[in-house]
């Protein structure tokens, strides 16, 4: 595809990011016009001939999902209809990750739902980044792009090295591959939080594994949500002597009680990445951070556009 024109549009769910790409690979965004019918359907127009140009459209799935679900569907099928030589949605966030199994009777598998429709809407290929299990990869059955966040984090971790000794912490058991691949990184030791019920099953008992005592401590993960299990942690390792606790995920959802929870909890900072935009309690709190990962998706984006490996940004 190097010798076709290379395309990047954005839908409504995180403009500023792509700015940020279309910025870093020196190339206009798209012209098209999205809005909603009063009854919140999408319409679609692209204002500019795209026949035979190579496309990327960046929507992450994240809130409200399913409005930007339907909406990422919506602009492949008028790519795909005008005649689009490629086109590449790209999927920082992938909503319904977590709902990647049968964990109970009788209920769907949606993430390979989700594959399925961006698929049949059209879709010749997926960059997305840290999925919340690799193996989602194989829902499809077009070429997937799986970046991590681990470069842009382990530079900001990098500059804390020298305070003192540091510990990467799992959260839980799932984590530990991902805790460990970044504890190797910045030469760091590895703890891992390991979560039980108490004897008589009213709550919950956080046990830390791991020296973490007089260490700054780094809890790695790749969604927060709730915030529930991560301030938690905090707290279990503030109680087991470390230092300090700083806390790193790649997708900041950040729904419900999020926020209220981080301000009173044991964490110095959260830092999470902008594949999904930060909303406005960001600005009013010092606990929080936002790093950009707009570098990392340009240069993929640039790579599969010229057809060279994708592979040297897969850390």
């Amino acid at each position: 595809m190097r010798d076709r024109q290379l395309k990047l549009f954005s839908g409504s769910a995180h403009p500023a990011l792509a700015q940020e790409i279309a910025a870093f690979l020196g190339v206009p965004l798209g012209r098209a016009h999205l809005k909603r019918f009063s009854d919140t359907e999408v319409s679609f127009q692209i204002d500019e001939n795209i026949r035979g140009t190579d496309v990327f459209i960046l929507q992450p799935t994240c809130t409200p999902v399913d409005p930007n679900l339907v909406e990422l569907c919506v602009m492949i099928d008028a790519f795909r209809r005008s005649s689009a030589a490629r086109i590449t949605a790209v999927m920082p966030y992938y909503g319904y990750a977590r709902q990647d199994r049968k964990d109970k009777p009788r209920v769907p598998i949606s993430a390979k739902l989700v594959a399925n429709l961006v698929s049949a809407a059209g879709a010749n290929r997926i960059l997305t980044m840290d999925l919340h299990k690799a193996q989602i990869q194989a829902f499809f059955d077009i070429p997937v792009d799986h970046l991590f966040a681990a470069p842009v984090f382990i530079d900001y971790l990098s500059t804390r090295k020298e305070e003192a000794s540091l510990t990467i912490v799992s959260p839980d058991a799932g984590g530990v591959e991902r805790a460990r691949a970044y504890a190797k990184r910045l030469g760091a030791d590895l703890a891992i939080i390991d979560k039980r019920r108490s004897e008589d099953g009213t709550a919950e008992v956080m046990h830390v594994v791991g020296e973490v005592e007089g260490r700054v401590c780094i809890i790695q993960d790749d969604i927060v949500d709730t915030a529930g299990t991560l301030t938690q942690s905090a707290a279990a390792l503030r109680a087991n002597g470390a230092a300090t606790v700083l806390a790193c995920a790649v997708h900041g959802v950040l729904s419900g009680p999020a926020f209220e929870r981080i301000r009173g909890s044991a964490l110095e900072k959260l830092v999470v990445t902008n594949t999904i935009p930060p909303k406005p309690e960001f600005a009013e709190s010092d606990k929080l951070e936002s790093l950009s990962v707009a570098p990392l998706l340009g240069k993929a984006i640039q790579s599969i556009h010229q057809e060279t490996s994708v592979s040297s940004l897969f850390v």
